[in-house]
């Protein structure tokens, strides 16, 4: 069988914007990419903030680079961009300014696409295989004519590794990203390829992210990943970390409805870098694919009861859900108080249908997370039943989403915490819980200090959050 598709891997063991671009100059002479028309970059800028949360993000010496040779290989062009949706509700205009991105898109003079200003528009997407007819994109991506993609090289917490696929998650906004972010993550990683493929990609593995996704410790893997279909370009990044790529679930559908190979043996892997020699390098690099129940030792206030869940393919666990984001949670509140599982008071956080007791130690406290979760049984003297509300993806309308406004969220579990504040327990619906919500909860149940209110992010994120509101309001005036 011939091989279509080929890779790059190639050296490089530091941040130097110029070196950056002429490697990526040279892979894209190498693959015959010619971008034109709208051309619009997408990095991963989930979070970033240079103390706290480092190495998150795609790099501005990657992007800077990766400009710079875009710049000098296309033709015909119309707009050269960037745009992102960030992640946990925060403006995607202030992790941009923490990561430093303002400097270089005034320096090449292109222009932004905040994902969460802009209109959002249906696209329709078809086969036998997706979860729903139509998804939702900023217009910026569907009028794109050459998507390139950036993603960072990190591991993940709920789908093993975050590479070209799953970077897709960032094209969508808050109302709609968390639309089937459940049991079915790696349907929706799926679905959202048929939006749109990019022409290029360019994954930042020179400092790579190990186990979380928001707060990963870096791996020096010193490459850059090039090449031109998702599906091939995933399939080699899972073999440079000894990862079988059929256990990347939304890699092994994206393949099987047609977007790309996952069989090494179909792909031209070429590049100065051996892919036998990066297998060396990295064969202690870290996973975290860990159940809650685990995760948490007994050193920790916090205790997790998991039970089982609705969906037949994934009954034992909800990998793309709620447990995944109660991990990263607790990992950012670990980047501002290190010892934050030991301070904590104590919580028992519970998800799925438990049909055991609790047994709760004086004092703890229950947090019954999702609408999927439902217990019944005695608390504080007290009989408790909390009932499942859960609705399967085809029962969820894409068109009548609930906002996930940070703000909102965060009064919101402001006052059902301050409510509760009596109760041993409280029930918190939603499919799934965001990372948001679950630092909300976490810290007025527990008595943790928020975040958001932390100082170093509580003026540059509430400003860049009311800029964030008002150009989209202006931007609604448009049309």
């Amino acid at each position: 069988m011939g091989k279509e598709h080929k890779v790059l891997i190639m050296r490089c063991d530091k941040y130097d914007a110029a070196k950056i671009a002429g490697i990526v100059k040279e892979g894209m002479q190498h693959l015959g990419v010619t971008p034109s028309g709208r051309i619009l970059l997408k990095p991963n800028v989930v979070l970033a903030h240079p103390e706290v949360f480092p190495y998150a993000f795609t790099r501005k010496e990657f992007l800077d680079g990766v400009i710079s040779a875009t710049k000098a290989q296309a033709q015909d062009v119309d707009e050269i961009a960037v745009g992102e949706r960030s992640g946990i509700t925060v403006a995607t205009r202030s992790n941009f300014k923490l990561a430093g991105y303002p400097e270089v898109i005034k320096k090449h003079k292109i222009k932004v696409h905040y994902f969460d200003e802009v209109k959002q528009v249906p696209v329709s997407i078809s086969g036998a295989e997706v979860l729903r007819n139509r998804l939702f994109v900023p217009q910026p991506v569907a009028e794109c004519d050459f998507l390139i993609n950036l993603p960072k090289f990190n591991a993940h917490p709920w789908s093993r590794l975050t590479l070209s696929l799953k970077n897709f998650i960032g094209i969508q906004d808050d109302r709609h990203r968390l639309v089937d972010h459940n049991q079915f993550l790696e349907h929706k990683i799926a679905d959202l390829q048929a939006v749109i493929q990019p022409k290029f990609i360019a994954i930042d593995a020179i400092r790579a992210g190990q186990r979380m996704m928001l707060t990963p410790t870096p791996f020096d893997m010193g490459a850059i990943v090039m090449g031109t279909n998702s599906c091939a370009v995933d399939t080699v990044g899972c073999h440079m970390v000894n990862v079988d790529p059929h256990d990347l679930i939304h890699l092994r559908f994206a393949s099987q409805r047609g977007f790309g190979p996952m069989e090494l043996e179909q792909i031209d892997v070429g590049g100065d870098f051996p892919l036998t020699e990066m297998q060396a390098k990295t064969r202690n690099f870290e996973f975290c694919l860990e159940r809650i129940d685990d995760y948490f030792g007994a050193e920790s206030n916090l205790s997790c009861t998991v039970g089982s869940f609705p969906e037949k393919h994934s009954a034992d666990y909800c990998w793309g859900g709620c447990p995944g984001a109660l991990q990263e949670a607790m990992h950012i509140f670990r980047g501002f108080y290190p010892h934050v599982h030991k301070e904590m008071g104590r919580i028992r956080y519970v998800v799925g249908k438990v049909e055991e007791p609790l047994d709760l130690a004086d004092g703890e406290r229950v947090i019954f997370a999702g609408s999927c979760t439902s217990w019944e049984g005695e608390i504080a003297g007290k009989d408790v039943q909390i009932e499942s509300s859960y609705k399967t993806a085809s029962e969820v309308d894409e068109t009548r989403t609930q906002s996930n406004d940070m703000l909102m969220k965060f009064l919101g579990a402001q006052w059902h915490a301050l409510r509760n504040r009596s109760s041993r327990y409280i029930h918190v619906p939603g499919c799934p819980l965001s990372v948001a919500q679950h630092v909300n909860y976490l810290a007025s149940m527990a008595k943790i200090g928020n975040p958001i209110l932390d100082p170093r992010l509580l003026i540059p994120v509430n400003i860049a959050y009311y800029q964030m509101r008002f150009k989209r309001f202006v931007n609604s005036l448009g049309g």
